[in-house]
């Protein structure tokens, strides 16, 4: 709600509060002075039937929004509030599902119920993981799961030294604690039988304690309940613990949840020791921070597995990439375009990014199904449903269109790109006459520096570049040829990226901008990786900054985003956002396949998972103009954790008193970006690509799908040339076929 604040009026009705004495009812209205979100409590008198308080209630609330202005989008976590406010009309309703509340003790009697109802007038329904969703996804056919995210800057303070809180300061370590509602989720055995085997350990409780009498708790000399704090105090309890704990019970109440507290404790560098939760296992199970046991000697013999994982560091990596995944920014900024989506089918508002039709008819057919909304898969649906007449349904896991080309505008209204930056350059005409059908153009010619030796200096290497780092005054290409030679270092055969730095500009050059720029960004040596990687970056003897040289670079106008939604804008294609194909693949019957995605992913990873380097960007707007003189500086120098910085208005033209930012971080987990060029991967996708050509009914074709390092343009030309094959085998198949209806008519009659 916080970060939904930032461009809506967000007011939230928290469940009311029985005031002894109180005449007149009334409302408390308190606006959060960190977020702005007005935060409205309803005070009642005692004795209200349930017919009059909900009267009142309702009055309450119609009071508060006749102050409001604009749409109305009614966020609902729980169905009980559903009985004083389902007389409104809203623009959009969403049921923010985050347990299965009806298996909890003392829960209502009329909940289920009530929620059968929100589910039937909820416009979208989002569940707190996956198995959630699960278990509720064949009720709406709008039905989205979203795992817990995590704010790794508020938990990471537990990482640096601060003040124990005085409750917490005399408990004796080793300290395994737990934050949280102490309620019936709780296994109070395994929490005796902890304690008992281990007296040496502490177990310090955090949390209120509800539902349950304090005479049941389990009480020992090392087992501390200190009641519930705020959240901003739970770093410095975390940063007192060694190993921090989810001693759940395995019961219904617990059967779906997916514990926000698991990706905090990992933010907060603690290890993890958790009952077997379902969504626990699904999606740390395999990280090595995190421990599942079952039995209570599980339970303790993982405890001191993790008191030893305590004492080092070397796992936080790997957590802290995970962790990069899973921001509540990203996770907003997904529903929210689910939001508009759902706005703008209804013609209510233009949102700045959307799909253009949401979702397909369940079990509606279709002539294809594209997986992805990426170039390959757009370019692909647009010309199976304008050329071909062919009915397409296009399905992408993102809740955006666009892939890894999706803009769209911050908080400052700069146009930002959300996975770095797309600069688009060709040579082929053709490409950019196609792409003109649905963008018009503004000229762009992309320059970069690099920090090299405390100054900024061009990249790709030209002549300026060497004037500056050696003073060498080199005023002609001869010169700086001469120069260049003279450093240069024979290879006898260039086979690796290394080679071919080496070869052209020598080792001094080649150590101070590419050898650390490339192993951040690939994981690997230079020497470890085909020449094809430092190839695509030439070396200049003139003064010629550009870092292409192509005979078009321009950019969309309007931005990517846009371009994507006229390609995609035609009656004979729907989209599905936000789901994995796999999820319904059988769902909505289609002839033919387009794959765009990770090739070693459809065959089920069947010969193992292909290589790929992953990003993590991290965005920041900034209070002054300008940041850098260009859109990119790169900073090849190991010492420095991301590779480069973008400035975007550079890319845009816009004009603003603020400006924004992405620093990239490479990464070996996350979301695939970049195919790794080694022999041996490319034995690895050739095993799966023979796979794919035996399939008759499924086209592959991008990035992901043929394992190969694309720029934009060329992945437009693949699918272009894709489709064109497409086309006319399907020409050659109807020519076949065409004949022998007739000959079948002929007899009929």
């Amino acid at each position: 709600m916080t970060r939904l604040a930032v461009h809506n009026t967000v007011i939230f009705w928290e469940e009311p509060q029985v005031i002894e004495g109180l005449v007149e009812p009334r409302l408390n209205q308190r606006p959060c002075t960190q977020s702005g979100v007005l935060v409205a409590t309803p005070e009642l008198s005692a004795g209200l039937s349930p017919d009059d308080e909900r009267a009142i209630l309702a009055q309450l609330l119609d009071r508060t929004l006749a102050q409001a202005s604009g749409g109305l989008v009614l966020w609902y976590y729980t169905p009980m509030m559903l009985p004083f406010s389902q007389h409104l009309t809203a623009d959009c309703v969403v049921y923010d599902c985050m347990d299965e509340l009806a298996n909890f003790r003392f829960a209502p009697p009329d909940l289920l119920a009530l929620e059968t109802q929100l589910i039937e007038r909820a416009d979208l329904v989002f569940t707190g993981g996956y198995s959630l969703y699960e278990a509720k996804r064949s009720r709406h056919p709008r039905i989205y799961p979203f795992p817990s995210s995590v704010d790794v800057a508020h938990f990471a303070q537990a990482r640096a030294d601060i003040a124990q809180p005085a409750d917490q300061q005399a408990i004796p370590g080793p300290r395994l604690g737990f934050y949280g509602v102490i309620d019936e989720r709780m296994d109070l055995d395994l929490l005796s039988a902890v304690a008992d085997a281990r007296p040496d350990w502490s177990l310090v409780m955090v949390g209120p304690v509800v539902k349950i009498a304090p005479e049941d708790l389990p009480r020992r000399a090392n087992l501390h309940y200190l009641g519930g704090k705020t959240y901003d105090e739970l770093p410095a309890y975390l940063a007192g613990w060694d190993v921090a704990l989810m001693p759940f019970a395995i019961n219904e109440a617990t059967r779906f949840i997916s514990p926000t507290k698991t990706p905090e404790y990992l933010a907060a560098g603690r290890p993890v020791v958790s009952t077997p939760i379902t969504d626990v296992i699904r999606h740390y199970g395999e990280v090595s921070g995190v421990h599942i046991a079952g039995t209570a000697d599980e339970f303790v013999e993982a405890c001191t597995s993790a008191l030893d994982l305590a004492r080092r560091t070397d796992w936080l990596a790997d957590v802290d990439a995970l962790l990069a995944e899973t921001s509540w920014d990203e996770t907003v900024q997904r529903m929210w375009t689910l939001v508009e989506a759902h706005l703008l089918t209804d013609n209510r508002v233009h949102p700045i990014v959307s799909p253009t039709r949401w979702p397909a008819e369940p079990a509606k057919s279709y002539d294809v199904m594209v997986v992805g909304a990426g170039f390959a898969g757009a370019v692909m649906a647009e010309r199976l449903a304008t050329q071909s007449g062919l009915k397409v349904l296009v399905v992408d896991k993102r809740p955006h269109i666009a892939g890894n080309a999706y803009d769209r505008l911050d908080d400052a209204g700069i146009l930002m790109h959300q996975y770095g930056p797309h600069i688009f350059h060709t040579n082929s005409a053709d490409i950019v006459d196609y792409l003109s059908n649905f963008t018009d153009w503004h000229p762009y010619e992309h320059r970069v520096l690099a920090q090299v030796d405390d100054r900024l200096v061009p990249i790709p290497i030209n002549r300026t570049t060497l004037n500056a780092l050696y003073d060498a005054g080199l005023s002609t290409d001869e010169e700086a040829d001469a120069f260049l030679a003279t450093r240069a270092e024979p290879v006898p055969i260039v086979r690796t990226s290394e080679d071919v730095v080496v070869s052209a500009v020598g080792r001094e050059l080649y150590e101070k901008f590419f050898r650390g720029y490339t192993r951040k960004q690939w994981g690997v040596d230079p020497s470890d990786l085909d020449k094809s990687v430092t190839a695509r970056v030439p070396t200049r003897t003139n003064t010629d900054d550009r870092y292409f040289g192509d005979k078009f670079q321009i950019m969309p106008a309007q931005g990517y985003t846009a371009m994507f939604e006229n390609m995609l804008d035609h009656p004979n294609i729907d989209l599905l956002l936000g789901v994995d194909y796999k999820d319904v693949r059988d769902a909505y019957p289609h002839d033919h396949l387009v794959f765009t995605g990770p090739i070693d992913e459809y065959y089920g990873y069947r010969f193992g998972k292909l290589p790929y380097r992953s990003l993590r960007f991290e965005h920041e707007t900034l209070d002054q103009e300008w940041l850098q003189e260009v859109a990119v500086v790169n900073y090849p120098h190991e010492s420095v954790p991301y590779t480069r910085i973008t400035e975007y208005k550079h890319l845009t033209g816009q004009a603003s008193p603020r400006t924004s930012i992405t620093r990239e971080y490479p990464s070996a987990v996350g979301d695939p970006y970049y195919p790794i060029p080694r022999d041996e991967n490319q034995e690895l996708y050739k095993r799966y690509e023979a796979l794919a050509r035996a399939e008759t009914d499924t086209t592959f074709v991008g990035r992901l799908a043929t394992y190969r390092y694309y720029n934009m343009d060329q992945i437009v030309g693949q699918a272009l040339a894709a489709y064109r094959r497409f086309a006319g085998s399907n020409s050659e198949r109807r020519a076949v076929q065409m004949p022998q209806v007739q000959i079948r008519s002929a007899t009929a009659a």
